[in-house]
């Protein structure tokens, strides 16, 4: 017998479909899981949400965080530094986590995204201190509820060897890969409508060797699974490029294999012209972390400019130690007014940047079924009441990103209702927060 819910009644339905239609009054037939019908007068048998007085949007994508770092936000000593002091103040803290530290702030981050609108987040978790791996993240999302990407991150090149991180935190690259494909060969799902998909993230080019760059791109094709990593990040990651391999990232990572359709690189600050046209070229995809780029003082993304030449562009809370929050639509509001701030009031519209965190993320994460409202299309879906104060007087609710709430009202994740009235449905939310206050108290002491 299939599974039906109705959503009744929504104020409007910003469907980004392939019209980027937007409709008043609308329903949503789920079945299954899937999108079965969008229109007026739908009926069902089943479950119906009335969503009167609320702006449906795709679940919104996230597609770059670290969410160990949930543990460590606002760390003195790190909260006025660039991105490489930031590094070494918090490298120290972070090797002392073990995989129970790794598990509840990946709850904690999770249950943060999912109220703030997210269905699907990737993760990269590039450090396995006291025996934790990427399992314990995994089993974190499916305890969450919300479509999760997954990447086995590593770092490889100590500081004994001129990298950034402690030598106690790097590993062993011959074993990085023996445990990227154990990874991908158990988790891995590539069918359509998967909740979990992982992928190959080595750091950074500052902390892994040029051989494991280069065999991380070879691996991940044999696996068909994605490659993500760092890139062009600031003024200090462009000169540690040329310092080092005698070129700029880009060409860095082009000689590496690392562009194509099957690549994503996060932030992107300073790419070049030269290089976003590579990146328009190859069809490799960008995560953009606004608020983390300006916590680091690490500049303004060149977004538009991406974006006019063709770059699939996505976004990213990063992580909580550098940004301090995980609020995905927030973090799109930032994304839309950096725009403006350096390319003038017209530079991005807030339905462009809904877009961007909704269709653009799943085109980036090669979600296809994710990231739009369409029949036969994942039933991912964000509703925003907009009935609320932050949004009265707003003479287009429609415009979520100007004028509406920052917490998401009802969540679903495949047809699965994650949040309910503003709250998790599917963990004990209290119970999770009072485990990570008492290991974040136990690293501060």
């Amino acid at each position: 017998m299939s599974r039906e819910i109705l959503i009744r009644g929504a104020q409007n339905i910003v469907t980004m479909d392939d019209q980027r239609r937007e409709l008043a009054d609308a329903d949503i037939l789920i079945r299954d899981g899937v999108i079965a019908a969008i229109g007026t007068g739908l009926t069902t048998g089943g479950e119906t949400i009335i969503a009167s007085g609320c702006v449906i949007t795709p679940g919104l994508v996230n597609t770059h965080h670290h969410l160990f770092q949930t543990l460590t936000r606002a760390v003195p000593g790190g909260q006025d530094a660039l991105l490489f002091g930031w590094l070494q103040t918090l490298y120290p803290i972070w090797a002392r986590f073990g995989p129970e530290e790794i598990r509840v702030s990946a709850l904690t981050g999770l249950a943060e995204l999912a109220l703030s609108g997210c269905s699907l987040s990737s993760d990269h978790l590039y450090l396995f201190p006291g025996g934790a791996q990427l399992d314990d993240t995994i089993d974190a999302a499916l305890e969450i509820g919300l479509r999760f990407h997954p990447t086995r991150g590593a770092m490889s090149i100590g500081q004994s060897a001129g990298g950034l991180p402690p030598d106690g935190l790097v590993e062993d690259e011959a074993a990085i890969l023996r445990d990227c494909i154990r990874v991908v060969d158990r988790f891995h799902d590539p069918r359509e409508g998967a909740m979990i998909r992982t992928g190959i993230a080595p750091c950074s080019p500052f902390s892994v060797s040029r051989e494991l760059m280069r065999d991380a791109a070879l691996l991940a094709r044999d696996k068909k699974v994605m490659l993500h990593t760092h890139l062009a990040e600031n003024d200090e990651d462009i000169a540690y490029s040329e310092a080092n391999f005698g070129c700029r990232p880009g060409q860095y990572a082009e000689d590496l294999g690392w562009t194509g359709a099957d690549v994503w690189h996060a932030h992107c600050v300073k790419l070049d012209p030269a290089e976003i046209a590579l990146f328009a070229r190859t069809g490799t995809g960008v995560a953009h972390c606004p608020c983390s780029n300006c916590r680091l003082g690490s500049g303004i993304a060149p977004v538009r400019a991406m974006r006019d030449a063709g770059v699939k562009v996505a976004l990213g809370v990063d992580g909580s130690a550098s940004n301090d929050s995980g609020n995905l639509i927030s973090e799109a509001r930032q994304a839309m007014l950096l725009q403006r701030v350096s390319r003038g009031a017209d530079a991005m519209s807030a339905r462009e940047a809904l877009e961007i965190a909704t269709r653009g993320g799943a085109d980036v994460l090669g979600r296809s079924d994710c990231g739009r409202i369409m029949p036969g299309k994942r039933a991912d879906i964000a509703i925003w009441d907009v009935s609320g104060v932050e949004s009265a007087g707003s003479w287009d609710p429609a415009a979520l990103l100007l004028a509406g709430p920052t917490r998401v009202r009802d969540l679903l994740v495949e047809g699965r209702q994650v949040v309910r009235d503003g709250q998790i449905t599917t963990i004990d939310l209290p119970r999770v927060l009072e485990q990570q206050r008492r290991l974040a108290r136990n690293l501060a002491g």
